[in-house]
């Protein structure tokens, strides 16, 4: 299928050959009058066709969502989803003690600027481009029709994903069933999922694996879990027996909403306490001699203007991390800053440590669960980056 022609520059088209979905607007020679959202054939300089995608304004100008001439309408839309589906099943996430999981990771799945997690029966889908947002109702009906009929109820999330220039106005709602019950299940574990106002789709699944690793250390020790957002680490850490599990967010809806997944899960237990008070503050004046502390900060740097600043915030949080934790402590410490590499990140807590003067073995490198996964053509879908770290 050819949709309207964007012709690239001489030479453009060598990384879309190793197949990066990504086409610069610099790449971009000239193009037929495309709109924002607009289905486009890319051709190199000599007229050869390189594959079809989404345009949009700014730039990244294509996202390619093929490398050859397929139409893309509802049967690709089956298919990709479908096989998205069948790695998640692989990964065995759909099981009586788990019902939450990533199932579309934009790039990492070939679907770039679409994101799906789903809960329980309840998809919650998000466009991160225009074309996508287009696509919407068409991608809804697709995930209804996913083997075992997993999915029932379909919310879409877009009102602060899609580029605010493209005047799109998205509207989050419902546009296939209702709501069923916010209550998901993570490896046994319950928690409410707040997709009609938390962030992102309401929870975090990409710590799934890395919480389960905190509980195994949790056992008998003081744990302090900073931006706690929903309390998921809070609660793995209560599983495994940790002493007391204090949680630190400075939002005061995110520490109710830490709190009653805390109840959903132990309720009645005194080892819990929340705090809504800044980060920074707490971490300055508390008394606790915590001996196992969780990182955990909102992204410092979404672009890479931001990347020195945010280098400098990260080396600042972990110092006074390093210089708080109780000796033979554990720090699990993470960045989920895409404009922030491993190596950055690992320098900005490195010096950290430096300037506590404290021994600091590094026990785990962590990285994001396989139900987020890296397209190898397209290594900056790597985000979250994780360091467990034992202090004398």
């Amino acid at each position: 299928m050819v949709y309207k022609r964007v012709i690239l520059r001489r030479g453009k088209e060598e990384s879309l050959q190793r197949f990066h979905p990504w086409v610069f607007s610099g790449a971009i020679a000239r193009m037929d009058n495309v709109d924002e959202g607009d289905l486009v054939s890319v051709y190199s300089h000599d007229g050869t066709l390189i594959g079809n995608g989404h345009y949009q304004v700014g730039s990244i100008a294509v996202r390619m969502l093929c490398f050859d001439d397929s139409e893309i309408n509802e049967a690709f839309f089956v298919d990709r989803l479908t096989q998205a589906y069948k790695l998640r099943q692989a990964l065995n996430l759909m099981r009586a003690d788990n019902n939450s999981f990533r199932l579309v990771h934009g790039e990492g799945d070939f679907l770039p600027g679409l994101v799906v997690d789903v809960y329980g029966s309840t998809a919650v889908m998000q466009a991160h481009s225009p074309g996508m947002h287009f696509a919407r109702n068409i991608i809804a009906d697709a995930l209804t029709k996913l083997p075992g009929g997993i999915v029932k109820n379909v919310y879409y999330k877009s009102e602060t994903t899609l580029p605010f220039k493209a005047q799109l106005d998205p509207q989050n709602d419902y546009i296939i069933g209702k709501f069923d019950t916010d209550v998901a299940v993570e490896n046994g574990l319950k928690f409410h999922v707040d997709w009609l106002k938390g962030q992102k789709t309401g929870f975090f699944v990409d710590q799934r694996e890395n919480r389960s690793l905190l509980e195994k250390y949790a056992k008998g020790r003081k744990v302090l879990n900073m931006f706690c957002y929903t309390g998921g680490f809070s609660f793995y850490a209560m599983r495994g027996g940790a002493e007391l599990v204090h949680s630190v967010d400075s939002s005061a809806k995110a520490i109710k909403l830490t709190d009653d997944n805390v109840e959903l899960n132990f309720p009645g237990d005194s080892r819990h306490q929340s705090f809504a008070q800044d980060a920074f503050k707490y971490l300055d004046e508390m008394t606790t001699d915590y001996d196992l502390i969780i990182l955990d900060p909102p992204a410092f740097a979404k672009h890479k203007s931001a990347l020195k600043n945010a280098l400098i915030g990260y080396r600042k949080l972990n110092a006074k991390a390093f210089e708080k934790i109780k000796p033979g402590g554990i720090l699990f410490t993470f960045s989920c800053s895409q404009a922030v590499n491993k190596e950055q990140f690992r320098l900005a807590v490195f010096s950290a440590a430096a300037m506590s003067r404290r021994k600091v073995r590094i026990l785990h490198q962590l990285t994001q669960p396989a139900d987020h996964p890296i397209n190898i053509y397209h290594p900056e879908g790597e985000y979250l980056k994780g360091l467990v770290l034992y202090v004398e």
